[in-house]
């Protein structure tokens, strides 16, 4: 299989394996043998066959949280406040793809290391890597031996097109479900019996696994700037510093918290997503890539750096689009699975999801927008504490001013309190201004619509009626036109007020209720807050149907 001019893959994967084998194999030793595809083997190790006895080895990275939706503890901050200007602060849920074991947790798997080049030519075969690279020192690949042939094809596999990386994915998973060969899905991860498949990262599974993922969580460290100490970065990173524009073989530098080798340094690597000026708005690009690279400055490497490949360039010299081939981008995979695989896990999720949009759904980063800023401060100052508990733990002479900062934060955290419930109690006052107008001017063409038939009908026996006529047909359409300017406020009323926490709406509806009204002005005060309720459960704004709500409720209507 996958042979070619220099011999099968067989071969010479089984050449590299004893060469591997024998400087690192330790008698005795309770963990398994290192091999050119696992250098540093580890307890807790996913490893997945690939065709001529390679494989690759993934590692399990929990997500705070319970059962599918999650809590929110599965909010996190991306991006840096001081990074580049595509590295925007912003808070998003993090969710694994698979459940983890018999707890009700659920955990996304990443690569250990790199893809490496003997790893694609494993799948792809010699002769399709050697096609694929635009690296010409891949061309002498064949012709090596021993260290130098085992070092070349231990590196991250780099200088090939977007689409070949797709390639390789889509013939790796092909091989895996052969339906001859089910042994090669032993090892998969399983979502209610159906097996995952091999995909590329998402950009914020990509960077939740860079900043350290729970631990960092649990211990404030979360949000820095690096996973390890920046003392440490020769220890951890392959960077401009160390490497000079040149790979290495993936697993020299240490591990992270998870096992996980190179997400920072050596080849940045592709993910999933389109490349957007923030990643979830602006205008999709190129793939993003992520994690800087041997040409990356040690300084400039962070969790939150971003790169885009623009995978079909512009050559201005030749005048032709190509498809782009970094020497310094290469690819790191990820176990997925689809959301819904059976009808019974659809209605297990379905079920779940009920207590979710009536707890918890409104106050997660995809209930709110960005509009609400009063609460995206009051959620952002709960992320500080953390940071101040392990200040306060590691530096016992700071304690003192560490707690008058805690103290001030508890005193703006007080009066972020007030500012919502009094910024809800006011919504709600406009928006129930905005529909006593509704109702008023419901009531009004209501009135003037009987008026026009009468003068229509007396039209039709005498012209001299005509002036009345249109009279009242222009005074029911200056009435049309100021009822869509208050439906059009309305909705931003209560598209607003939808956006705060459930706590807030019923303050402002408790501190409403209990003035003295009219008539009209509770049933108004009645429909927005229907309406509110509605906006923060389906996250739209229906207007068009709750302007028929206020027509069916106002048809026969009469203030005395």
């Amino acid at each position: 299989m996958n042979s070619n001019g220099f011999g099968t893959w067989r071969f010479w994967s089984a050449v590299l394996c004893l060469l591997f084998w024998s400087g690192n194999f330790t008698a005795g030793a309770e963990a398994p043998p290192a091999t050119v595809y696992n250098p540093k083997p580890a307890e807790g190790d996913l490893v997945l066959p690939m065709p001529e006895g390679a494989e690759m080895v993934f590692r399990r990275v929990a997500v705070p949280g319970s059962g599918f939706w999650g809590d929110q503890s599965r909010i996190i901050q991306i991006g840096d406040a001081g990074g580049g200007i595509f590295e925007g602060l912003q808070r998003t849920q993090i969710s694994g793809s698979f459940p983890s074991g018999d707890t009700n947790g659920w955990e996304l798997i990443l690569a250990k290391y790199e893809l490496t080049k003997g790893q694609y030519a494993a799948v792809m075969g010699m002769e399709a890597l050697l096609a694929a690279s635009g690296n010409p020192e891949d061309q002498k690949i064949p012709t090596l031996d021993g260290r130098a042939q085992r070092d070349a094809l231990m590196s991250p596999l780099t200088f090939v097109s977007h689409q070949d990386m797709l390639a390789f994915i889509r013939r790796y998973n092909q091989w895996l479900f052969d339906p001859d060969h089910p042994e090669r899905l032993t090892a998969l991860p399983r979502v209610d019996g159906t097996p995952g498949f091999l995909r590329l990262p998402t950009e914020d599974e990509w960077e939740y696994c860079a900043r350290g993922g729970i631990p960092a969580l649990q211990a404030g460290t979360f949000t820095d700037k690096l996973p390890f100490a920046a003392a440490e970065v020769n220890e951890y990173a392959w960077h401009l510093g160390n490497a000079k524009h040149k790979l290495r073989p993936v697993g020299l530098r240490k591990a992270d918290s998870h096992g996980i080798h190179d997400l920072l340094g050596n080849a940045q690597e592709m993910t999933s997503g389109l490349f957007r000026p923030e990643i979830w708005q602006g205008k999709p690009g190129g793939i993003a890539v992520r994690g800087g690279s041997v040409s990356t400055p040690p300084g400039d490497l962070r969790s939150s750096l971003r790169a885009e490949l623009d995978a079909y360039a512009w050559n201005a010299e030749a005048k032709k689009v190509e498809e782009r081939r970094s020497f310094n981008t290469g690819a790191r995979l990820a176990i997925g699975a689809n959301v819904v695989v059976n009808t019974a896990q659809r209605a297990k999720i379905e079920k779940e999801y009920e207590a979710y949009k009536a707890e918890l759904r409104r106050t997660m980063p995809v209930g709110r927008t960005l509009d609400n800023l009063v609460a995206q401060a009051s959620v952002q100052l709960g992320s500080v504490d953390p940071l101040l508990e392990r200040l306060m733990r590691e530096n016992e002479s700071l304690r003192e001013p560490l707690q008058t900062v805690q103290t001030m934060l508890d005193k703006a955290r007080e009066r972020l309190e007030l500012a919502q419930r009094e910024s809800a109690r006011s919504l709600a006052q406009d928006a129930a201004r905005n529909g006593v107008n509704l109702s008023v001017f419901l009531s009004r063409l209501q009135r003037l619509a009987a008026t026009l038939k009468m003068a229509q009908e007396l039209a039709a026996t005498s012209t001299r009626y005509q002036e009345q006529v249109t009279a009242v047909e222009k005074s029911m359409s200056d009435l049309e036109a100021n009822l869509q300017e208050q439906l059009q406020g309305y909705q931003g009323k209560i598209g607003s007020l939808g956006e705060y926490e459930k706590v807030y709406m019923d303050y402002a509806f408790q501190q409403l209720e209990g003035k003295e009204m009219t008539g009209r002005e509770r049933l108004v005060l009645e429909l927005v807050k229907r309406h509110a309720e509605s906006f923060a459960d389906q996250r739209r704004a229906d207007g068009e149907a709750w302007l028929q709500e206020y027509r069916k409720r106002f048809a026969e209507f009469s203030d005395s």
